[in-house]
């Protein structure tokens, strides 16, 4: 035998001190197996998350035996290998101490060979609490680091915030939108290898030069030999081959290895091109024997950070293969508070949904864990690029040897494991640590800097330089070579210094605007906060019904109630919602209604921001709104809920990230302008029609002229004066419908000309069957103001479509037309405005219904359509 695996598997688990073990589900967490054995309750029903806090006081132990045959003691190597633990952990093979573990983001491996024995075997696993691990640090320290997200330990009155010590996720300790779970446990698979011959530990396709002649590419293999070993490396790719004679010394060694493919299939992102993979298979070969295989799967392209001095500052944009890209996506966090618990499944339906809503990027937001392996494998094959940081956020850190020693390790690490995805765009050092030291104005509870004395900000701010401006920048460079790096999000240029100020809109670097929300600013300055490239800003609300009453009783259904407190992080929330609520949209008439008016109006801020940002093209270069999903059910920013069902912003992100776009703005009180916006790589013509309707649905006036967009373009296609369109109306009586239609003949006019149709011509508009690009529309008065009655809306069957399809109408303006089913799906369009006259044909998908190729999505007959509308839920 040359070569032996064993998954390690059967573990049983208990409190250190307890004499029962219950049994035990690896990879996995002490929460999720407590669950399973009926001892606690469901973690994320009403208040049980505040019950449950005693588990992370105790350490716990997990064991498993194992038989091993006689063969496995003639293997020059045996190893045991853990690809995560989860976060101090002591392991003991047959008693005999073997591994200290201290982090979570780390792969840990540890030669066995002397400690196993042929026959019972045991490993056992003791996990020490990090609140009793920790503890001791801060009290060493002397006082809290800036920690703010920290839900902390309390020691007598004094908050104790020990989760910048661990290397650990940090929301597990809370978040404004996550619950205090500090888990431990085997989180990543764990199994026992034994080998007498070679192993290839590494394979990494290193990208030079990719373009559409040709891709220089250099193999990088690393192999470990229990001997001196003398044969061939083989590597092959899509029919192509490339051999090297080698020879091995004992130990470790690195082997490279030219390549050349002529013409590539480039990787390409959502929306400009096919995300084209490559799958490569390393071989070390004696005779025809392949005594150790490798295999890695990328893609092939060039991927740049473009940042250009320019009369407003610096451009922040990226470049994939050449082609500027608008980023328009979304940051992800933790699909769930046990990351065990997360299939393939649900990571498919984020980054299906991800893809169904136009988007192009995701980034991985600092304050979780560096991803599974299945989240990046679906980003290349779906073709969302990803913005990585690294798991640092909202905090300082201590700079002691150890600590900055154990950092180093998991960059490298980290680095090594995701530097073949062709999804990764930028490593980014940590989320907003840089902006909440320097800012000298309360914002968020920031300016930390202020609020300490000079040896302390010394201290810390040289522990801050030697992480993110040494440690991880050298890691990239060093195991990813060519990729950028970017120390902070928000940052301004790197200009070196602690006073960037990158919460304010500069003319450089990436922003976080929380003027929206934290700040209580209105929803219009996102016409007027813009900066280069977007990187956070968002706005709450509540999940549907459903999802409420999975953590909440009937009883419970109030804004301010025990529970509904209990599931909103971000302290007076729920009352937030409410402010923002009375000042743009109707009051709702019950809790059910305040749920959905919550979604419209979450909607409503993040269409504003994003078709803002979109206008702005191409001074601002991305859009990634706050948050994309949630790791519980909880009031969030997030577009998509815990359950994975899309709130009304997942199909307004959708709407406003379609590749084609008309923004309407009259926010300046004097003119009406129509942008329209193209992502398209070549020009387009077509013919913009502008009905103006009263609120009742009758056609008031029409315009309508020729357009060209061009390439990659924003610009402002219709100007009129907005006392000229109104004409004396009040403004809450009237709308506005844009619609961008393929280019026709149906109206005979000049280049560049706008003519005002009259009634007979307009019947011949409404004759045409042209394709309807784009369709917006617009009013001219805050919801709250726009008197609505309730409409009569008929749905009626697709012929021919199975049940899947149905065409609905309304006698009158229907706003918010939200449509529900029993299923688990989407709907082509949901929380749509419907104007009489004008039916809208939907279609609806069920979820999962197919294993890939860009749709997690599959047409479905749904049952127990209910229709209701704005006016139904006030």
């Amino acid at each position: 035998m040359k070569q032996l695996q064993i998954d390690l598997s059967n573990w049983e688990f208990r409190a250190c001190g307890d004499e029962e073990w219950l049994t035990a589900v690896v990879p996995g967490t002490v929460h999720t197996d407590l669950l399973r054995n009926g001892v606690i309750d469901q973690p994320f029903y009403g208040t049980n998350e505040h019950e449950l806090q005693w588990i992370d006081k105790k350490d716990w132990e997990y064991r498993t035996g194992f038989v091993l045959e006689e063969a496995w003691q003639t293997l020059a190597v045996t190893e045991l290998v853990f690809a995560g633990l989860d976060t101090y952990a002591d392991v003991y093979v047959n008693g005999v101490h073997a591994l200290s573990a201290d982090n979570m983001f780390l792969s840990w491996t540890v030669n066995v060979k002397g400690l196993l024995r042929a026959g019972e075997n045991e490993i056992r696993i003791v996990f020490r609490s990090v609140v009793t691990e920790d503890l001791p640090k801060l009290a060493a320290l002397g006082y809290n680091l800036p920690a703010p997200n920290d839900q902390s330990e309390l020691g007598g009155l004094q908050e104790q915030r020990i989760s910048v010590f661990a290397r650990k996720a940090p929301y597990h300790y809370g978040w404004d939108w996550g619950p205090r779970f500090l888990t431990s446990g085997i989180w990543r698979e764990a199994v026992l290898t034994g080998r007498n011959v070679a192993a290839i530990e590494d394979l990494y396709i290193r990208q030079h030069a990719v373009n559409e002649q040709e891709a220089r590419l250099t193999a990088v293999i690393e192999a470990d030999a229990p001997e001196t070993w003398s044969g061939m490396l083989r590597l092959s790719a899509e029919g192509q081959e490339w051999m090297k004679a080698v020879t091995l010394v004992p130990g470790k060694q690195t082997l490279e290895l030219e390549l050349v493919i002529d013409r590539p299939r480039l990787w390409w992102c959502n929306g400009l091109g096919k995300p084209e993979l490559y799958h490569f298979r390393a071989e070390l070969l004696q005779g025809a024997e392949a005594v150790a295989v490798s295999e890695v799967t990328t893609g092939l392209r060039e991927i740049k950070l473009v940042r250009k001095p320019d009369a407003q500052g610096a451009s922040f944009h990226f470049e994939l293969n050449g082609v500027p890209v608008f980023a328009k996506g979304a940051n992800h966090i933790p699909n769930d508070s046990f990351i065990t618990e997360v299939t393939e499944e649900r990571y498919r339906h984020e980054i299906a949904t991800a893809v169904e809503s136009n988007m192009n990027m995701l980034r991985v937001w600092g304050g979780g864990f560096y991803e599974e392996e299945v989240f990046y494998r679906l980003c290349d094959e779906y073709g969302l690029l990803v913005w990585q940081d690294f798991m640092f956020a909202c905090s300082m850190y201590p700079g002691d040897e150890a600590f900055l020693n154990n950092v180093r390790a998991e960059a490298v690490y980290n680095v090594r494991r995701l530097r073949n995805h062709p999804c990764i765009a930028l490593w980014c050092g940590n989320n907003e640590i840089d902006s909440a030291w320097s800012q000298h104005e309360e914002y968020m509870g920031w300016g930390w800097k202020e609020k300490l004395n000079a040896e302390i900000r010394q201290s810390l701010w040289t522990a801050y330089e030697e992480i993110f401006h040494r440690i991880l920048p050298e890691a990239v460079a060093a195991n990813h070579p060519g990729m950028d790096y970017w120390p902070s999000s928000p940052l301004r240029e790197l200009t070196g210094g602690q006073d960037q100020h990158a919460t304010r809109i500069m003319g450089d670097g990436d922003i976080h605007y929380w003027g929206v929300w934290h700040a209580k600013e209105p929803f219009e300055n996102y016409n007027l906060k813009v900066g280069r490239f977007m990187s956070e800003y968002g706005f709450q609300s509540f999940p549907e019904l459903k999802s409420v009453l999975s953590y909440a009783e009937e009883a419970e259904l109030a804004l301010e109630s025990k529970v509904m407190l209990a599931h909103q992080k971000n302290g007076a929330g729920n009352q937030l919602i409410k402010e923002y609520m009375d000042m743009y949209l109707p009051q709702p008439k019950d809790f059910r209604g305040f749920l959905y008016m919550s979604q419209v109006l979450q909607a409503e801020a993040i269409r504003m921001a994003m078709e803002s940002h979109r206008r702005n093209k191409p001074y601002c270069m991305g859009t990634l709104y706050w948050q994309m999903n949630d790791c519980w059910p909880v009031a969030s920013w997030a577009g998509m809920d815990y359950y994975g069902r899309w709130k009304a912003l997942q199909y307004t992100v959708r709407r406003s990230f379609q590749e084609v776009l008309l923004s309407v703005d009259s926010t300046d009180g004097e003119s009406v302008k129509v942008y329209g916006v193209s992502d398209r790589r070549e020009a387009l013509d077509a013919e913009l029609v502008l009905r103006l309707h009263d609120i009742s649905g009758l056609l008031l006036r029409e315009w309508s002229q020729p357009v060209t967009l061009a390439a990659d373009s924003s610009a402002v296609v219709f100007t009129l004066p907005l006392a000229e369109v109104l004409e004396g109306r009040e403004p809450a009586s009237v709308l506005l419908v844009a619609s961008l239609l393929e280019s026709g003949q149906a109206v005979e006019q000049g280049p560049g000309t706008r003519q005002v149709l009259e009634p007979e011509t307009i019947q011949v508009l409404e004759s045409e069957t042209r394709k309807v690009l784009e369709r917006k529309e617009h009013y001219f008065a805050r919801a709250k103001d726009i008197p609505l009655c309730k409409p009569v809306i008929t749905v009626t069957e697709v012929p021919g479509s199975g049940g899947q399809s149905f065409t609905l109408s309304s006698d009158v303006l229907a706003r918010g037309v939200h449509l529900t089913v029993e299923e688990e799906g989407i709907f082509s369009d949901n929380y749509f405005d419907l104007l009489p006259g004008e039916p809208k044909t939907v279609e609806f998908s069920i979820r999962g219904g197919s294993s890939g190729g860009g749709s997690d999505f599959t047409p479905a007959a749904p049952t127990g359509l209910v229709v209701r509308s704005t006016a139904d839920y006030i």
